[in-house]
This record gives structure tokens, sequence and C-alpha cells, in this order.
């Protein structure tokens, strides 16, 4: 029995030994190191993400719809509005604010129910299976969108596709964090933001080049060009490698390591030294995996399967408080504004034309803020990219506030620009981060729950932004217009305070030194610069 014992506790130091060096393997991959290395990971995760393409495109082309004349006389009603000294001089079609909200929020309804769904399936069947499924469920459900004769039609349909965009919003950024190395992590995730900003620029181009077009093509089109990124999504799914996370979950442990090699890009060295090396490494990446696997079954006394009410027992709690409140911040910070941008043009002053493009030049610089967001975090962090994030845009909603008291013509050009920069400072800072932060702050048993409850929670607040957000704009209804930047400003200085004290830095930490961080209960602004130990390898933590 004596011997036996040796045997088990030289293993396991033999373990911790491999674990120790898969660390050191991570902190001391650079970027160009991690890129050229790991490639094919690079390119796999890309894959799957295009999904979020096509869920920013359609959340996008219903909101901008709102705005688009022929699809308004279609399902709208006539509305008179006093434009001078005479009531009734005027008559243009809208939504009712009702069916404006009650449409925006049939996808997010659909995406809750998407979400558990992935929550309870994707630790029994993998990723990919729940991908594939999704997707091919969604190509039927477009059918009711494309066909719809009627508001309650369109609002079944968006319910109905809500559902695999639900799927898609845990899986691609889930993937994105568990088959990429540190060095490139935040970078891939940050990622999925970007294919949500493309998403909607192409939505806003799309609606553009049909503005003009009279018939009921000027909206099926747009309906129809779903379709076009369906067959990538499929092939990526039925050929892309599954999560090696998820198989060390799972007790697959050899085809873990076979997906490690997968997506590890052997160097053009053919010596049998270079192939030695490059062997030894994906072990010692393995044995990382598997080191952290075990303390948090050890130290939580988890077994291999958990329920969503694991999320908030123990250290666990303070992680699903974090991701969550993460992810409330996207919807409760005024980015409703970008949603129905367009609409809020037209509601400003400007005719349809120039409100499409505002939006056009919007989503633009989306797309270049997500991507400068990439040098940022690299220079200052995931903390302190966001904590600035959301001071930099409580003086924006503010000065949205105050120009729209001015009755000047100017006014509205103001605010538009206005609101291009708070975009543009929205995908630099808490846009992007946002999904590095909830990758990263989970643990890996419990990432897919805890980032399903954090969608949700966005979602549950998105409907809410559905109801008032509308309100506020439509003429018909409350009629803010631009003093809506008072209420979201003041909701931002509270979001505020909370990630100041709360928000820890997730910056170059391995999954097993997060583990051991939230075990020991470090303050969340010292996570940055706290010293820990893996195996019997102490790590220094980067500030930032």
């Amino acid at each position: 029995m004596d011997i036996d014992k040796d045997r088990a506790a030289f293993a396991f130091a033999f373990d911790l030994e491999q674990a120790r060096r898969g660390t050191e393997q991570e902190h001391s991959l650079s970027f160009t190191q991690g890129l050229k290395t790991y490639r094919k990971a690079v390119g796999w995760s890309m894959l799957f993400s295009l999904a979020i393409i096509m869920e920013g495109y359609d959340t996008t082309l219903l909101q901008s719809f709102f705005a688009f004349p022929v699809f308004v006389q279609r399902y709208g009603a006539p509305v008179y509005y006093s434009s001078g000294p005479r009531a009734g001089e005027v008559q243009r079609y809208e939504l009712s604010a009702a069916w404006q909200s009650g449409l925006s929020n049939g996808a997010h309804v659909g995406e809750i129910i998407g979400l558990f769904i992935t929550g309870l399936v994707s630790e029994r069947i993998g990723y990919r299976r729940i991908m594939g499924c999704a997707t091919l469920s969604l190509a039927a459900f477009i059918c009711v969108l494309f066909f719809a004769p009627d508001l309650p039609t369109l609002l079944v349909g968006e319910i109905l596709c809500g559902v695999p965009w639900g799927v898609f919003q845990t899986v691609t950024t889930a993937y994105a964090a568990e088959v990429c190395p540190v060095a490139l992590r935040g970078y891939l995730t940050t990622y999925v933001n970007l294919c949500w900003v493309i998403g909607q620029f192409i939505a806003t181009g799309v609606l553009r080049g049909f503005l003009h077009r009279a018939d009921v093509w000027s909206y099926r089109i747009p309906f129809a060009l779903q379709w076009v990124w369906l067959p990538f999504i499929l092939a990526s799914v039925w050929f892309g490698p599954e999560s090696p996370w998820w198989l060390v979950r799972r007790g697959r442990i050899d085809e873990a390591r076979r997906v490690l090699d997968r997506l590890h890009s052997s160097s053009s060295s053919s010596s049998s030294s270079s192939i030695q090396k490059e062997e030894k490494e994906l072990d010692n990446t393995l044995a990382m995996m598997l080191y952290t696997s075990e303390i948090e079954s050890n130290l939580k006394a988890r077994q291999s399967t958990s329920s969503f009410t694991d999320c908030f027992r123990g250290t666990d709690r303070r992680r699903t408080e974090i991701t969550c409140i993460t992810w409330a911040i996207q919807a409760l910070c005024g980015s409703s504004f970008m949603g129905y941008s367009t609409y809020f043009y037209q509601q400003a002053g400007l005719d349809a034309s120039q409100s499409f493009n505002m939006s056009l030049g919007q989503y633009g610089f989306g797309v270049v803020g997500t991507l400068f967001s990439w040098v940022l975090m690299a220079r200052f962090g995931r903390r302190g990219l966001y904590v600035f994030g959301l001071f930099a845009l409580t003086v924006i909603l503010f000065s949205v506030g105050f120009v729209s008291l001015s009755t000047s013509s100017v006014a509205s050009w103001v605010i538009g620009s206005l609101l291009l920069l708070f975009t543009f400072t929205y995908d630099c800072t808490i846009g992007p981060v946002c999904y590095s932060i909830v990758a990263e702050i989970p643990s890996t048993q419990m990432r897919a729950k805890t980032i399903v409850l954090a969608r949700n929670v966005y979602n549950m607040l998105m409907i809410v932004n559905g109801v008032i957000v509308p309100r506020m704009l439509n003429p018909t209804a409350w009629d803010w217009k631009g003093r809506a930047g008072f209420f979201w400003g003041g909701v931002t200085v509270v979001l505020f305070v909370w990630a100041f004290f709360r928000l820890p830095e997730s910056k170059g930490r391995t999954f097993a030194e997060m583990d051991l961080l939230f075990e020991r209960g470090v303050k969340a602004r010292r996570f940055g610069g706290v010293d820990v130990f893996i195996g019997n390898v102490q790590t220094q933590g980067r500030d930032g």
C-alpha cells in the first residue's frame, strides 16, 4: 500500500511540474509567437465567431427598419402631428412605440430561452454539436421573417430566431477563450465584439442601398441575406475542432491531446529535437489544463456536472456577480442609442438618407474603435480600459443631454457627432473588453453557465430598454430625444463607481491563477499585482 501511495504521489508531483512548465509557457509566449504557433486556433475561433456577424446584422436590421420608409408604410400606421401653428398639417407613417418595443424584445425573449438551453446542453454534447443544431434551426426560422405578412408574424419570427442567437452568444465567447493561449485570449474574445459591429455595419449599408426602392423586396432581400452566412457557419462547425477544455472536463484526455496538436502549428524545422520539444510543450499545456480542472474540483468539491445554483456558491458567487454586472453595463450605459441610431437621427431632425449615412459612419467608427481597443488593452489592461470607458461615456451622455436643450438647427448635427464619438469610445473600451472579462472571470467548469446567466441579465435589461427607449425617442410617446442623455448619464455614474471598486484585472492570468486569486479573496484593485503560486512556482501579476 505504501508503494502505491508513493507512486500516486510521484505521479501527481510530475503533473504539477508539467503544469508549472505549462504556466511558464503561457506567460513567456508573446503575441507574435502565439499568432505564429496557434494560427490554426485563431482561424477556427474566427470562423466560429461569424455567427455573431449574423446576429449583429439582424438585430440592427430590425431596429433600423423603424426608420425605413417602405417597411414603416407596410407595417405601420399614419400619424398626424403639428409642424407649425396649424395642427394636423403633417402626416407620416410610424410604428407605435408598443410595437417597436415588442419587436425589439421578441429577439431578446428568444435569446433568453436559447441561452438557458445552451447552459443545460452544451456541457453534455459539446460546442460543435449545439452550434450545428442552432445553425440548422435558424435556417428555417428566417423563413418566418422573410414571408411575414403582419406584425404578429414578425414578432414570432424574432422570438424563434432569438433561440439560436442565444446559443451563438454563449458558445462563440467560450470557444474563443478556450482554444487559444493567454497571449491571444483577449484579442479573440474581443473579436466577437468586432463581428457584432461588422454585422451592424453591413445591415446599415444594405438598408442604405435599398432606401429608395419602393417595393416589398426593399426589406425582404435584407432579411434573405441572413442565409448567406449559414453555409460558412456550418462548415466551421463540421470541420472545426472541439474545445480541448470541454474534452478535459468530460474526461476525454486523449482526445484533448489530439485537439491541442491540431490547434498547434508545427515549426518549419523537422529535426527530432524540435519535434520532441513541441511534444513536451503540448504535454505541459495539457497538464496545466488538468491541474486547473483538478483544483476547481477539489477546492470547490464539485462533481463532473454542475448546475446553475453552483454559480452562486463559494467563490463562484463573486465571479458570477462580476460577470453579470460587466455584461449588464453594456445595456445600462446608453448603448441603446446606437441600436436605434437611425431612428434617433430622424427624430433629431435629419432626413432618411442623412440618418442612414450617419449610422453607416457610426458603425464604421465602431469597427475602427474595436481594432484600436486591441492596442489599448495591451497597454492598459481590462480593468483600466473599462473604468476609463465608463467615465468617458458619462461625459459624452451628459453632453448629448445639454446640447438637446438647444433649439438651434445645428444641434441635431452636434448630437449626431457626439453619438459618433460615443460609438468610437464605446467600441474602444467597454464594448469589446466586456467579452474578454466575461470569458476570463468564470471558472472553467462553470464558464458556460456563468456566461449564460450574464448574457441573460443583459437580455432582460435590453427588454427593459426595448420598452423605454422607443418611448424616449418616439414623438407619439415621451419624445425625450437627446434629453435621454441625462438619464443614461446618471446611470453610468453608478456603473463607474461599481467598476472602480469591484472589477478585477484579468490580463495575463491563466485560468488556474484566476482560481487561486478568487480563492484567496484578493481585492479587485490588487488583482494585477499579486503573486500567485502554481505548483511550486511563483508567477508575478501584471498591473494594468
